[in-house]
């Protein structure tokens, strides 16, 4: 049984059977099935389904976001930027995947020598909580405009932001089999991925839950883009925007009650402006109020689980034992965890060392820009960054230095469907979002003609 539990307060909003082995093989045969036409129909006709997808989520937007707060918990203002964003990606690979696709001339010696781009079959989606509507369709929306078929094994808190995002595509018009949702466990993942009728999987999530995925996957050849954890950078030099940079310090770290892969963990700041930067960025976080996230007058909501709120507790308090100091915030009541900052964080710690995912802060102190980028550096995680200084052309030297998928100067880092999104090292592999994206579940076909 999943349940749909309201994080806020802990109360059973709904309860959901799982789905038994003979439905969930009849899904898989459907989405067999579908592929079978689907991937045959033109860019024009899917761009006008996935045209009324977007507009589909735009005009329920209120009924979305409320769904997503009662089941995750971020704060309703959230929740409806998530569904815009997510009905924005639907209409950019509308508009764009036929020349992200189109076929690509390429002069040899033969008469004449092309790429062209196909559809491979259904792509698994394996999907977290955080971002319950905007993960799912930044998978889906370039996965069906490929041609490709979706099965979406959704996180097991929030089955009714998967079953609504099935209704979408069911209601914009898509072909039944084209786009289904699974109500499942974990444990059923790899009955599904052996099947010939799955060709790739689509995993965001932790990096526990990436090895295990990524394993079954490569034990059945198939495809997998992996998006995980992240202990994400953020880096002050000394000439930077103080009031600016701790204003979006604040805006990163504690947006989604701290429940997102790309926040910035780890704030990684040039001795000459750590205190200064601090105490702003203190202001900034005691300036928040948790709450309802119902509430309009509430800037963060709960944890979307205890046990979540627990572990953050944890990590908090085994770093201020091994040396790190707590400067503000850092109660926790149930699922509540109050905004936190920490300074004197050190390699070695937790707060350091994994992946805080919730509302806490960590401060490291750096001697200078050199250093700073080397801590950054100094991490198995490599999904996103920022660098603040107003010398732009600095900024950008030092960004090409940095191990991460992404780094942003003197902005907000945030997945944007126009650019690639992605990490290395632990943080996983293949790009979301973008050509790039779309292009990870299609077979890249070469065509010579003598």
């Amino acid at each position: 049984m999943l349940k749909s539990i309201n994080p806020f307060d802990q109360t059973v909003v709904a309860e959901f059977p799982l789905m038994e082995t003979s439905l969930v093989q009849q899904k898989i045969d459907k989405a067999g099935m579908a592929y079978k036409s689907w991937k045959r129909t033109t860019f024009a006709d899917r761009a006008a389904l996935m045209q009324k997808a977007a507009a589909l989520l735009k005009a329920n937007k209120e009924e979305y976001a409320r769904t997503i707060t009662l089941e995750m918990g971020k704060v309703l203002t959230e929740a409806r930027a998530e569904v815009e964003k997510s009905a924005g990606a639907c209409e950019f690979f509308a508009n764009n995947a036929e020349k992200f696709l189109a076929d690509q001339v390429i002069a040899t010696d033969a008469r004449r020598s092309l790429v062209s781009h196909h559809a491979t079959g259904a792509i698994l989606a394996v999907m977290p909580w955080n971002f319950p509507f905007w993960q799912v369709i930044r998978f889906a929306a370039p996965a069906l405009m490929a041609g490709n078929v979706g099965l979406l094994k959704h996180a097991s808190n929030v089955p009714q932001c998967s079953l609504l995002l099935e209704k979408v595509f069911h209601e914009a018009g898509f072909p039944e089999g084209v786009f289904q949702s699974l109500l499942i466990e974990n444990k059923t993942l790899e009955d599904i991925i052996k099947s010939d009728v799955v060709q790739g999987v689509a995993l965001t999530g932790s990096e526990f839950a990436g090895t295990q995925v990524g394993a079954i996957a490569g034990k059945h050849i198939k495809k997998t883009v992996l998006e995980l954890g992240g202990s994400d950078p953020f880096i002050v030099f000394a000439d930077a925007d103080l009031e600016k940079t701790a204003k979006i310090a604040t805006q990163s770290r504690m947006q989604n009650a701290g429940q997102s892969c790309i926040s910035a963990k780890r704030f990684i700041v040039v001795e000459q402006v750590k205190d200064e930067f601090v105490s702003r960025f203190e202001a900034n976080i005691k300036a928040l109020k948790q709450g309802n996230p119902f509430d309009a007058h509430i800037t963060t909501g709960p944890l979307a689980r205890v046990d979540l709120a627990e572990t953050l507790e944890k990590q908090m308090n085994a770093s201020v034992k091994q040396g790190a100091r707590l400067v503000t915030g850092g109660q926790r009541t149930q699922g509540n965890f109050q905004p936190a900052l920490i300074d004197h964080v050190k390699p070695g710690i937790p707060a350091f060392d994994e992946e805080t995912f919730g509302p806490l802060a960590a401060v490291i102190t750096a001697r200078n820009e050199e250093e700073a980028v080397a801590l950054a550096n100094a991490s198995r995680y490599g999904l996103g960054a920022s660098i603040w200084t107003q010398d732009i052309e600095k900024g950008e030297r030092w960004a090409r230095e940095v191990e991460s998928g992404s780094v942003f100067i003197n902005a907000l880092m945030k997945s944007d469907q126009r650019l690639p999104f992605g990490g290395t090292k632990k943080s996983g592999y293949g790009r979301e979002l973008s050509e790039a994206g779309i292009k990870e579940f299609v077979n890249v076909k070469t065509i010579s003609i003598a």
